[in-house]
């Protein structure tokens, strides 16, 4: 009878020790893939930067450049979208093509212009100022991971980038925001 006993609790423990270590494998993966994502903020704000994104450029036709992200949405509804440029001229951005932003099958395409200015931004330095743009509202229904895709010239390659302390670079796509819109 003791034997018995002796061997229930040896299997008891096994696979307590092996379910333990499941879970902990489980949330190790399930962190890894957190940290590739972007969460939603607490107050609904989504905020996207470019130098975070995967970035595809095309040097040939650089009106595709493109840039990704994984997004976990935790607060539906409606968005205003914005664009933050580094510029050198707060008059006129110099986007030759329309911005293209989409989320599944909602798209926003406009050309952005300096709705705001931001003096002293800690996102740029001289001789550059912050320039945010609206280009539009949009809604997302449900919670969950979703793409989110910009398409623009102005995502700027790593090689011009370089380049900006010579001057050549007259403005870049910083970030995006989606902030909600409370009624």
């Amino acid at each position: 009878m003791a034997s018995k006993t002796y061997g229930l609790l040896i299997l008891v423990g096994i696979v307590l020790f092996y379910s333990c270590n499941t879970t902990g494998e489980q949330k190790e993966a399930k962190m890894k893939l957190v940290q590739n994502k972007i969460l939603q903020q607490e107050d609904g704000t989504i905020s996207l930067k470019v130098d975070k994104a995967d970035c595809y450029q095309d040097m040939v036709n650089p009106s595709s450049n493109t840039a990704e992200w994984n997004v976990v949405v935790s607060k539906s509804g409606r968005f205003n979208v914005w664009l933050s440029s580094a510029t050198k001229d707060t008059t006129d951005l110099k986007y030759d093509n329309s911005v293209m932003l989409s989320i599944l099958d909602n798209r926003i395409e406009a050309r952005p212009a300096c709705d705001k200015i931001i003096h002293n931004s800690s996102d740029v330095t001289y001789p550059y100022f912050r320039a945010d743009s609206f280009i539009g509202s949009l809604y997302i229904q449900d919670t969950g991971l979703y793409n989110i895709q910009i398409i623009s010239e102005k995502i700027v390659p790593e090689e011009i980038k370089k380049e900006e302390s010579s001057g050549s670079a007259n403005s870049k796509l910083l970030s995006v925001f989606l902030t909600p819109i409370t009624r």
